[in-house]
């Protein structure tokens, strides 16, 4: 039903796709992999209208079409979920679900058939959302949600979802791929873009691979094992996709006791040792995010007690945490993390400008020095200190958002999410920064929904269930998913 021919597509200094082809049956589901920068997005974007090819054509049923911009697309049966979500988000879930193609009757809007429509979306999704809920007051995982209902509200016969599940529970998810199962029984064709393999061993029938903007190849998904998939989209063979260290756990480092806030944070205790990996999972809503914002100091508890090195912390907010030695990597690195329009060396400076200042003028020399340092023991590929952090990818913005914490002397780092978002190679180089924190001696707490990440890289899990704590695991090696399931549900 969709063939993109040929298509190249250059921005200055770099060639993103050099004559990709790219087909799409009615019915399945193509499984699009890559590292970020493979021109995954690039891709997808001309098939949104949102770039124009500088070569090559686009047919659908065999008929040549031509996609201007995204009004084009839309017309042409293409809606597209993008990773990013695209709410507005002071609006209610309704008004953006039918933005641009509200239903009207004599000028007025048919606001009762629009809110039957919402609810029949959800319905359908398996899920209950308001649609009079403003978007802001949504979680990640409901944004999320409103975002795949308004592609489908379209009645796409092409369907692009960009990482559709980066913040949904494992049940959603498997609401999600019931929907998909759905939507390929009436001949609509997915191209499904993910860096969880596991994803793509469920749902995928192709599964096509780029790199640095060429296609390496497209195979049936059973054709292929994950190793293979691993070593087409990073051109080597990893040996191992989670890397061993020695485990040399020390001294206590960090003590929380009785630690509550509100419904969200429920007489929290745990202790994290140094040159351990801690890891805190359980299901989106579970508590682990708030819980790490009152380790940094972002939000105030009602009650418990946070000491680090047998010393009671009072952490009025996040500067006394920073002060204390303990960093957070938040779970939205690009709101949260990063000032995204300011440049790799201004990020990195802003948490240590006590360092790099002197009678209120900031020491420059000094601070690209250092920045400089950064960018070769953590491998950040960037061109250049001054580029804007939204030019990076994933992977190497994370590593920013690191370098600045290291640079702090952070004793205690809370890694929220570590590699949400980032492809398979830049994950392990990830991991592998993980492993050699830990080994300095460094009191790591992993927060991830991933469990497969979990059981690859924790010396110890804890899983959370509305706002407790509801089981620990010491013996990781002989733990299982369902294991960690069954506490994360009680």
């Amino acid at each position: 039903m969709l063939h993109m021919h040929a298509i190249d597509k250059a921005y200055p200094g770099v060639q993103a796709l050099r004559g990709v082809d790219l087909t799409l049956h009615s019915g399945e589901v193509l499984a699009l992999l890559g590292e970020n920068g493979a021109g995954k997005s690039t891709l997808i974007k001309i098939l949104a209208g949102a770039f124009l090819p500088d070569r090559g054509r686009i047919a659908i049923d065999g008929k040549p079409v031509t996609i201007r911009d995204p009004l084009d697309a839309r017309r042409a049966g293409i809606a597209v979920i993008y990773q990013e979500f695209n709410l507005v988000p002071t609006l209610p879930v309704v008004d953006n679900l039918f933005l641009g193609q509200e239903q009207t009757r004599f000028g007025w809007l048919r606001r009762g058939s629009e809110v039957s429509a919402a609810r029949a979306l959800f319905a359908r999704l398996g899920v209950a959302v308001d649609p009079w809920a403003l978007c802001r007051d949504l979680s990640i995982a409901q944004q999320q949600i409103v975002e795949i209902a308004r592609a489908l509200s379209h009645e796409a016969r092409i369907l692009v979802m960009d990482e559709p599940t980066a913040t949904l529970t494992p049940t959603e998810v498997e609401k999600l791929f019931a929907v998909i199962r759905e939507l390929k029984t009436h001949g609509i064709g997915i191209i499904y873009i993910s860096h969880r393999l596991d994803e793509i061993d469920t749902i995928a029938d192709r599964v096509m691979v780029l790199r640095d903007g060429e296609l390496v190849g497209v195979k049936q998904k059973s054709e292929v094992q994950r190793d293979d998939l691993i070593e087409m989209m990073v051109g080597r063979r990893l040996d191992q996709e989670f890397p061993a260290r020695h485990q040399k756990i020390g001294m206590p480092c960090l003590a929380v006791e009785h630690l509550s806030r509100g419904s969200k944070v429920r007489d929290v205790s745990f202790t994290l040792h140094r040159g351990e990996v801690l890891a805190l999972t359980g299901l989106v809503g579970s508590g682990r995010t708030e819980t790490a914002r009152i380790l940094f100091g972002a939000d105030r508890p009602d009650a418990g007690t946070i000491t680090l090195h047998g010393q009671r912390l009072n952490l009025r907010g996040p500067r006394d945490a920073i002060a204390a030695g303990i960093c957070l990597l938040s779970e939205d690195r690009k709101n949260h993390g990063l000032i995204l329009n300011e440049s790799v060396r201004t990020n990195f400076g802003l948490p240590n400008l006590g360092v790099f200042s002197w009678l209120g003028y900031l020491r420059q020399r000094i601070e690209r020095a250092a920045i400089q340092q950064y960018v070769r023991s953590l491998s950040i590929k960037v061109p250049s200190t001054e580029t804007p952090a939204y030019h990076l990818s994933g992977g190497n913005q994370q590593k920013v958002v690191l370098a600045k914490w290291l640079q702090a002397n952070s004793e205690v780092i809370l890694f929220d999410e570590p590699t949400r978002g980032i492809d398979v190679g830049a994950k392990v180089e990830i991991y592998q920064l993980i492993n050699a924190l830990a080994e300095q001696g460094k009191a790591i707490l992993m927060i991830s929904s991933e469990l497969e990440e979990v059981l690859g890289m924790a010396d110890r899990i804890l899983v959370m269930h509305e706002g407790r704590i509801t089981g620990e695991i010491a013996d990781v090696k002989n733990a299982t998913q369902p294991q960690i399931m069954r506490l994360a549900v009680r």
